[in-house]
């Protein structure tokens, strides 16, 4: 069978990878010269992975996500840990851990991470990141990739079926896909010495605030989640000064052996659904997949998996 697959991000890499063990016969369009473009949802070096999650669903997923990655090999996992934290215990992720028997105390096992005053924290020591430069690139081993070819429509491509892997472009091929792009921001700070652990913060709905992971460049990446604008993905913008001053505010007081002063920041596009979930279906002979919602890299070796499935019948 054909496939044509449409987008190169971490999501049609990895639907790629799982197309091609399948024995599909499968190429890769992206509409840029070069897959490691900074215009969408997948650049960067790292990326969280962890079990830790309020819904039992995501450690399910995670765990699953987890087989695909070692499978994948590569050595694009590198485990440092995570600490979760939440303005009140209950919020916690301890349940959902408890339900897959999965590891985890209260006692913070990493003494460079602040908890606030009043707050309740979580260790989880299978997180970490997830090389999110050398798995896209460990996805597309051995698959025919075309760049700078730009589709406009899936009846241009000749193949049996065609998997949308877009991001935020996917409203121009189908506008009732139920997702809304977002400009978010990233900032980098300089830490010396061993790599931190993961940093998820929730709030009050037990849902996403803020974050903080490693770099391998300056020690440090943290970001804002969801607190950036509704966008137009062929824009070009770079990150929001004020949300890179959030940053840095927050970095300051939860990592004191970092330097405060942002040594950088980036901007990435979120494409998400209401409540966080993914758009995964078939319509014909094309397949959407739009599962990030700010949080899908992780799941991709799952998620690629999931988009085969729907390809092949």
């Amino acid at each position: 069978m054909k496939v044509a697959v449409v987008g190169a991000g971490v999501m049609g890499s990895a639907a790629a990878w799982a197309l091609r063990d399948r024995g599909a016969e499968v190429t890769v369009y992206e509409q840029f010269d070069d897959v490691d473009h900074a215009r969408g949802s997948s650049h960067g070096s790292t990326r969280i992975y962890r079990l830790a999650y309020p819904d039992e669903h995501w450690v399910r997923l995670m765990e699953e996500a987890l087989d695909g990655w070692r499978e994948l090999g590569g050595d694009v996992l590198s485990r440092y840990g995570l600490v979760e934290l939440a303005p009140r215990r209950e919020l916690l992720s301890a349940p959902a851990l408890d339900s897959r028997g999965a590891e985890w105390t209260y006692e913070i096992a990493d003494e460079r991470v602040r908890v606030p005053d009043g707050w309740a924290a979580l260790w989880q020591p299978e997180a970490g990141v997830v090389h999110a430069d050398r798995a896209r690139r460990e996805f597309l081993r051995g698959v025919e990739v075309q760049t700078g070819v730009r589709v406009e429509s899936p009846d241009e491509l000749d193949a049996d079926v065609v998997v949308l892997t877009v991001g935020g472009w996917i409203t121009k091929f189908f506008p009732d896909v139920p997702v809304r792009p977002t400009r978010e921001t990233v900032a980098y700070f300089e830490h010396d010495g061993p790599p931190l652990p993961s940093v998820v913060e929730l709030n009050e709905r037990s849902r996403h605030a803020m974050y903080a992971l490693h770099d391998p460049v300056h020690g440090l990446k943290v970001g804002a989640h969801f607190a950036g604008h509704e966008t137009d993905p062929d824009e070009e913008e770079g990150p929001n000064d004020e949300i890179v001053a959030q940053i840095a505010e927050w970095t300051a007081a939860h990592f004191p052996n970092a330097n405060p002063e942002p040594v950088g920041a980036q901007s990435c596009i979120y494409t998400s659904t209401a409540d966080e979930s993914f758009v995964l279906e078939r319509r014909g002979r094309v397949v959407i997949g739009s599962p990030c919602s700010g949080h899908g890299f992780k799941f991709a070796p799952a998620i690629g998996r999931r988009l085969a499935d729907l390809a092949l019948g």
